[in-house]
């Protein structure tokens, strides 16, 4: 069961899928029905934790759940879903490796009593420790400078001359933040009202899966998942509900498979 666009509710879709048998899942659930889909969607919790169960189920040792997720303001208070989501992801099995933050470098100003909501979080769930871990990198901004070993600032004496002796150069690059800056805004690509950026899945799915391995997406919307694992020699499985979504995905990925 690999390479194949589904469309169903994910929750019946996911049961004929065994055991132990997707390396990596990349998701964007629904957001405290903030997205209706043409109101085709009931995201309550007796529905969220039953999709959280199957993730368990069929996620393999070492595989992980990148849960890309915000909150609905109701009432003047943050619903704090996506933190009860990631409790139980730890309640079921799960561990919480990382709570990395998604920031938009634009997004929609809004008129209110709080700072503009410009984040959201991408929860990673591992099923034990992650057995892949792609690191990427970016550019030291102090790179080719030299420090001492520990950062001591040592008097001159003889000791000190010891400590010049042990300073290591800073490389050229470094190990990323869990903090993603993205540009977002409306992708005329795709047509949907709420996709996430490309890169967002490319450097998730760079990170957590290596070539060949089969990445989940059970809320697919426009596919950016499938592209992603298209460009990077991933298999993928995408399940979507709604038809109009089907056929977004079908087109991009026929574009693509014209430049493959």
């Amino acid at each position: 069961m690999k390479n194949q666009i589904i469309q169903g509710d994910c929750l019946e879709v996911m049961k004929d899928i065994p055991d132990k048998s997707i390396d990596m899942v990349l998701t964007s659930p629904p957001y405290d029905n903030l997205r209706t889909y043409n109101g085709s969607l009931d995201w309550g919790e007796h529905i969220w934790k039953p999709v959280i169960q199957e993730l368990f189920r069929i996620i393999k040792d070492g595989g992980v759940v990148v849960w890309v997720v915000g909150d609905a303001t109701i009432k003047r208070s943050e619903t704090g879903t996506s933190f009860k989501q990631a409790l139980y992801f730890k309640e079921i099995g799960f561990n919480l490796h990382d709570t990395m933050i998604y920031a938009k470098s634009s997004y929609m100003p809004l008129t209110h009593n709080r700072y503009e909501q410009a984040f959201e979080y991408m929860f990673i769930l591992s099923r034990g420790k992650p057995k892949t871990f792609n690191l990427i990198k970016i550019p030291s901004v102090t790179a080719g400078t030299f420090r001492n070993r520990g950062g001591s600032k040592a008097k001159e004496t003889s000791y000190s001359e010891r400590l010049r002796d042990e300073r290591t150069q800073v490389n050229n690059t470094k190990q990323e933040q869990n903090l993603f800056y993205y540009d977002v805004g409306k992708n005329e690509k795709t047509e949907h009202n709420a996709p996430f950026p490309e890169k967002l899945a490319h450097d998730h799915i760079l990170s957590w899966s290596n070539e060949g391995d089969t990445v989940l997406d059970p809320f697919a919307g426009s596919g950016t998942t499938g592209v992603a694992c298209k460009n990077l020699n991933r298999n993928f499985i995408l399940i979507e509900k709604e038809s109009e979504y089907i056929d977004i995905i079908n087109k991009r990925l026929d574009i693509l498979n014209q430049y493959k």
